[in-house]
């Protein structure tokens, strides 16, 4: 898939039992421009990779993903490859910018095109994403992160994903300057302790979700 960073292999049987973690980043900008989505998304999976959680990730706009409410609409949709990277992953990081106090536009088309799996089930009869956990990651610099990681988590969960406790991440820089993230000097120790936090939640409730998941 163009654009799509994995470190999943599949011939390597040690990280294959491995939790594995995608980071769909929703920005609006495509690559190759720098994303403060990237730099935050990025620093909560490598903080799930000290729980042992392998991570990818890729950015929604670099893909052609048509408008609905299907698993796949059709000739040129781009979501079924996207949608299966995220039946293999355990964790899903989500990540959307801030604008006018929302998220973003393409962050509202993923989670219209995940909320086909809302009536999918797999071979034992559970919902497909029963058993992964979501972390909501916010970035902006205007207000309305709680508001958006609030929007996240109940879609979200309602699509199937489990929410850790304490497992929003965000960042508002000041209303009304320019200052981004990504140009930080170091990372805030707040954010810096929501990172730890989510990711130790997150994975430890991945791995209790693959031994002993959901009824069916």
């Amino acid at each position: 898939m163009s654009g799509y960073e994995t470190t999943f292999d599949d011939h390597d049987e040690a990280l294959i039992a491995a939790p594995r973690a995608l980071l769909i980043n929703c920005t609006l900008k495509p690559s190759p421009q720098p994303s403060s989505g990237d730099v935050l998304g990025g620093q909560v999976l490598r903080q799930l990779e000290e729980h042992g959680v392998q991570g990818s990730s890729i950015r929604a706009v670099d893909h052609r993903i048509l408008p609905g409410v299907e698993s796949d609409m059709g000739e040129g949709d781009a979501w079924p490859e996207i949608r299966e990277a995220v039946l293999q992953a355990d964790v899903l990081v989500f990540v959307t910018p801030t604008w006018l106090g929302q998220h973003s536009s393409v962050a509202q088309r993923v989670l219209e095109r995940l909320d086909a799996e809302i009536s999918a089930t797999d071979e034992t009869g559970r919902p497909t994403l029963f058993g992964k956990v979501a972390i909501p990651v916010v970035v902006g610099n205007e207000d309305g992160a709680h508001h958006i990681c609030g929007i996240l988590a109940q879609a979200l969960g309602d699509t199937g994903f489990t929410i850790p406790a304490q497992s929003s991440v965000y960042w508002n820089g000041r209303a009304m300057e320019g200052v981004d993230y990504r140009e930080l000097s170091e990372t805030p120790e707040a954010v810096a302790t929501a990172i730890r936090t989510a990711a130790a939640n997150a994975a430890h409730l991945a791995e209790l979700l693959r031994s002993e998941p959901y009824p069916a």
